[in-house]
């Protein structure tokens, strides 16, 4: 299998893993379909709290499948009706990750470059091995990182994003962890654990609160300050009539344990 699941019953954590590492778990058009299933799969099914995203082998992810690209030059229109299906497919599937109301969780051991840089920039949270670096190379091709750039200008400032889109150069883990694109460097040996001890301690939290949280942070982003404040007041009364806020307000007056529903 492409890409391979796993569920704890108990902490309702779902690890996807990309697996096809011969190809550096490249973003065919075979694996942008199995990831945005597994999403969608995974944003209906209410016993996953937390989904982790990783890596089989020494890539977490090298970006679009060049190969395949190649191959559909020799079609009649020199592959462009592919390329066009490819990047919508491919930019529906980040969309499905910020969309899904389940923390995304990206756990990078290796490269991850081009699109696959822009699978960790798309996701909720990211941690990585100090071997672990980050590029966005297509200029080095003569392809620039267009798509790649939207995920990634939405983690780090303009001249950053600038300097790895005109450079192509390779970003250690402690950089990407400075720029912002990445939570934090952790030693390959403890990377899972690392990893799990963060997803078990957000999936411990308020499914209902996350959901709602989740989906008011990415749409407030692109709203002025003014449309912000005035759309999260609206989402904070919502919160505060459900039933998780009522009773983890209660918990913490009484000081227990909050019994979320």
């Amino acid at each position: 299998m492409i890409l391979t699941a796993d569920r704890d019953e108990d902490s309702g954590i779902l690890r996807l893993t990309l697996n096809e590492p011969g190809k550096r778990n490249a973003l065919s058009r075979e694996m942008i379909a199995a990831l945005s299933n597994a999403i969608d799969t995974a944003a209906v099914d209410a016993t996953v709290k937390v989904i982790i995203l990783a890596g089989n082998g020494p890539a977490f992810c090298a970006g679009h499948d060049l190969r395949e690209l190649t191959a559909h030059r020799s079609d009649a229109d020199r592959g462009a009706g592919f390329f066009a299906m490819l990047m919508r497919e491919c930019s529906a599937m980040m969309m499905k990750i910020l969309h899904c109301p389940k923390p995304i969780i990206a756990e990078v051991n290796g490269i991850a470059t081009a699109a696959g840089c822009q699978l960790v920039a798309s996701c909720d949270l990211a941690l990585a091995s100090e071997h672990a670096k980050f590029a966005t190379p297509g200029v080095n091709l003569g392809l620039f990182c267009s798509t790649p750039m939207v995920a990634v200008s939405r983690n780090l400032s303009r001249k950053h994003t600038m300097e790895m889109l005109l450079t192509g150069e390779m970003l250690p883990a402690a950089r990407a962890a400075e720029l912002g694109l990445i939570n934090r460097v952790v030693p390959e040996d403890d990377l899972v654990d690392a990893t799990l001890e963060l997803a078990t301690r957000v999936a411990s939290r308020s499914a209902t609160a996350i959901k709602i949280g989740k989906e008011a942070y990415y749409r407030q982003l692109d709203m002025e300050i003014e449309q912000a404040y005035a759309y999260v007041s609206e989402v904070m009364v919502t919160n505060m009539l459900e039933a998780d806020a009522e009773e983890g307000i209660n918990a913490f007056l009484e000081k227990r344990d909050p019994n979320w529903l």
